[in-house]
């Protein structure tokens, strides 16, 4: 049957392309540039937080949907404006809170080209030089890691999505001879994960994800260090065993978000190996500072690793997103995910390497783009010594409270965090210092020069300084102590 003819769609000349002239285009980039220079000019002087209400933000965004464009140059001016004159300055040396680094400007220029270049990195023949870049990429993590050669890894968005990624491969192969890939978790025992109590959100949220139920996931208590025991793991998969059911994953890891520690990953290698389990290592955030040579003792054992989890936007300094999931075997990504269909037939091209095959997106941005650059640009010792200065101002930060009256280190370990807390002049019991403690952070983001957060160590709120930022000095860690105690002491004691 024959199609009827579309209705023409009359539009004025000038509307039939979204595209500028390219002198217009070229001017557009260059006031968008300039937007970004001013902004990375002042980022030093300019305070962590906007400290704007929730109201406020909304209010400039309240309106109903364009029917007709805006001249763009009007367009950058409103976005400068809101947007670019109000972040939350990442990009700063005034914000210690989560785990965020300060990106970096080859990346900025990257991910210019990769969105001008909008190309799909899914497929060889959609993005060649992408897809070389994205192999080579994850060898050089390997490499920087001081893993063996034979590591293969998907580029994903985040630690999250490499945890995601990393377990969605530990189940499908552990189980594979029962068939989960096609009759699904039905009918099977209980697979049971295990971890400390330190890990990360993400591998329980993982965990509800793959279907395989949070009441499966054992939260192992940590020790005094804030590390797994490995003899408490044996016992508790002696027991799941006994009780029909069936352990598969250790989940280790290597730098908790709390305070940093690193699980004895030889010593949960030989208990994954004893038992026949897969051992995923969550390195989303400290896996990238086993390249330093005085840290490497502290990851013995993350070569036998079968998966693990890295996030190129915390120690590589990347711009948000791009993380990378690394696997002991090449084959066991694409014995995870790869599907045949029609439309994506390979003919005579079978041979070529297709990122579609070995990971879950079928349609993908080029985010290894940005790290190859930034690891031609910089060089892995340079990076390399960029980590090590973030872990020797965590250190700067616990002496200086060390010595403070006023301040006391709670903990601070192998790397980047240190967590303590603010006392005063020494006179009030725990109560009320747990809870001046608990309500400092909240305070700190309403005065907004410093962002820092808080967590909880061994029942008592803290204040957690994370340091990744290739653009941290002393002189930022003095800033943040000083604007503590001026907020403390101006707010007073709380109720």
């Amino acid at each position: 049957m024959k199609r009827p003819p579309s209705a023409p769609v009359t539009l004025p000349h000038r509307e039939v392309s979204l595209d500028a002239p390219l002198d217009e285009f070229a001017r557009q980039l260059h006031a968008c540039v300039d937007l970004v220079i001013e902004r990375y000019r002042t980022m030093y002087d300019a305070d962590a937080h906007p400290g704007i209400d929730e109201q406020t933000v909304r209010g400039w965004f309240d309106e109903v949907l364009p029917q007709s464009g805006i001249d763009i140059h009007h367009l950058l001016r409103e976005a400068g404006a809101t947007v670019i004159a109000h972040p939350v300055m990442n990009i700063g040396t005034k914000m210690f809170a989560y785990v965020m680094s300060g990106g970096n400007q080859v990346s900025v220029m990257a991910d210019l080209i990769t969105s001008a270049l909008n190309q799909n990195a899914a497929k060889w023949h959609l993005a060649p030089a992408m897809t070389e870049i994205e192999q080579r990429v994850i060898a050089w993590t390997a490499e920087f890691l001081g893993l063996p050669e034979h590591h293969g890894g998907a580029i994903v968005a985040s630690g999250s999505a490499a945890n995601l990624t990393g377990l969605t491969v530990a189940r499908n192969l552990f189980a594979e001879r029962l068939g989960v890939r096609t009759s699904g978790l039905f009918g099977l025992k209980p697979l049971i994960v295990y971890g400390s109590d330190q890990t990360h959100a993400s591998v329980e949220k993982s965990i509800e994800v793959l279907g395989l139920g949070s009441d499966n996931y054992r939260k192992i208590p940590a020790r005094p260090d804030f590390t797994l025991d490995p003899d408490t793991l044996r016992r508790h998969i002696e027991r799941d065993r006994n009780a029909g059911l069936m352990p598969f994953c250790i989940v280790a890891n290597a730098g908790t978000v709390n305070t940093g520690a690193i699980d004895p990953l030889a010593e949960l290698a030989t208990v994954a190996r004893e038992n026949g389990l897969w051992l995923h290592v969550d390195g989303a955030y400290g896996g990238l500072a086993s390249a330093l040579a005085t840290h490497r003792g502290a990851y013995r054992g993350l070569e036998r690793a079968d998966s693990i989890a890295l996030d190129y936007h915390k120690w590589l300094y990347q711009p948000y997103e791009v993380g990378c999931t690394l696997v002991r075997d090449r084959d066991a990504l694409k014995r995870t995910y790869h599907k045949s269909a029609e439309y994506l037939d390979y003919g005579v091209h079978a041979e070529r390497f297709d990122v579609s095959r070995h990971h879950f997106d079928l349609s993908r941005n080029t985010k290894a783009f940005k790290v190859w650059m930034s690891f031609k640009a910089y060089g892995a010792q340079r990076i390399a010594a960029m980590i090590a200065k973030d872990i020797e101002l965590a250190d700067y930060l616990a002496r200086c409270c060390d010595d403070a009256p006023d301040f006391e280190t709670v903990t601070t370990g192998p790397l980047a965090i240190t967590c303590f807390r603010y006392i005063g002049g020494g006179t009030l019991d725990d109560s009320k210092l747990d809870v001046w403690n608990a309500h400092l952070p909240a305070a700190l983001e309403t005065d907004g020069r410093v962002f820092i957060t808080g967590t909880r160590l061994l029942g008592r709120p803290v204040l957690r300084a994370c340091i990744i930022n290739h653009r941290f000095r002393r002189s930022d860690i003095d800033y943040l102590l000083a604007v503590i105690r001026d907020v403390a002491e101006r707010d007073g004691e709380p109720d």
